[in-house]
């Protein structure tokens, strides 16, 4: 195992550690376990954890040990299984697998799953409040930044702006690079701020660091557009092609994989840029190189 892939698995099994940590896994007795069940079945069903990984390794890329930024980076991945939960549902994309599995509401039914989300949506301002290795003014900033990511200018509202686009006609570029960059680009860019704030650097450091998680989020983005024509559902771990069924306005559709993947080069190469005005960054390098690279 090379040092990158060392470091990587070094992230996320601090990660799923620290989730196992909190207390709802451990309510098996509790009234609510369906809803324990739902919020854990989700949670736990694998995925990249990119969100954390990022919270923590820019923590401490700026020269801070990882482990302060545990409720941060768990809380960010609550948040993105409350919104992968909540998409999956009928009145949304109605998928029936995430990552490879019955997705929540086919697993514990609608309504369970519509609880499950929102009770993901909440717990992570839980943790940060209640977290003992960060300052006050360190958890004031991170709940700011963290519910206007999630919220009706962020990752909420980007989704909203893809359910519109679901019946219009005229989706063009700088209409799907909004809605990717509230959709997608919030929840990335903000897993690096909030690393940034538990190593507490300074604001210009801040805003290169969230420049570089827009840039991210966007590649990300149409690297999974192209995945949806090119890959097969065993792979992606979720319905091949649901976006064209979904009459889904995408970069594929509008440019075709190859133009669409050389933007997602190009947008790679913009974020790189952004990495080389921080800290210590050849981990955050490849990562960023892998994500672009990645097959599922």
């Amino acid at each position: 195992m090379n040092g990158f892939d060392k470091k990587f698995k070094e992230y996320i099994d601090y990660t799923e550690k620290c989730l196992e940590e909190y207390n709802f896994l451990t309510a098996e007795t509790q009234p609510q376990k369906n809803l324990i069940d739902a919020m854990n079945y989700s949670l736990s069903a694998g995925g990249k954890r990119i969100r954390p990984v990022l919270v923590m390794a820019f923590c401490e890329a700026m020269g801070t040990d990882y482990r302060k930024a545990k409720a941060p980076a768990c809380a960010i991945e609550m948040i993105h299984t409350f919104s992968l939960i909540h998409d999956d549902l009928p009145a949304m994309d109605d998928d029936d697998l995430r990552r490879g599995k019955p997705s929540c509401h086919k697993a514990y039914g609608e309504a369970m799953a519509i609880l499950a989300g929102d009770a993901l949506s909440v717990l992570p301002f839980e943790i940060i409040a209640d977290d003992t290795e960060l300052t006050p003014e360190q958890k004031i900033k991170i709940i700011s930044v963290l519910a206007k990511a999630t919220g009706k200018s962020g990752m909420i509202g980007g989704q909203v702006i893809d359910i519109e686009n679901e019946s219009r006609n005229d989706v063009d570029e700088r209409n799907l690079c909004n809605m990717y960059r509230n959709k997608t680009g919030q929840l990335i860019a903000v897993s690096c701020v909030m690393g940034c704030i538990c190593a507490g650097v300074d604001e210009e450091t801040i805003k290169i660091s969230a420049e570089y998680g827009y840039k991210l989020g966007l590649a990300f983005q149409i690297i999974d557009d192209i995945l949806d024509v090119t890959a097969s559902t065993e792979e992606i771990g979720k319905p091949a092609g649901s976006d064209m069924e979904e009459n889904k306005t995408t970069f594929v559709t509008l440019y075709g994989v190859e133009k669409s993947r050389e933007i997602a080069d190009r947008i790679t190469a913009e974020a790189l840029e952004c990495l080389g005005k921080t800290g210590n960054n050849s981990f955050l390098i490849k990562l960023t190189e892998n994500l672009l690279q990645r097959k599922n």
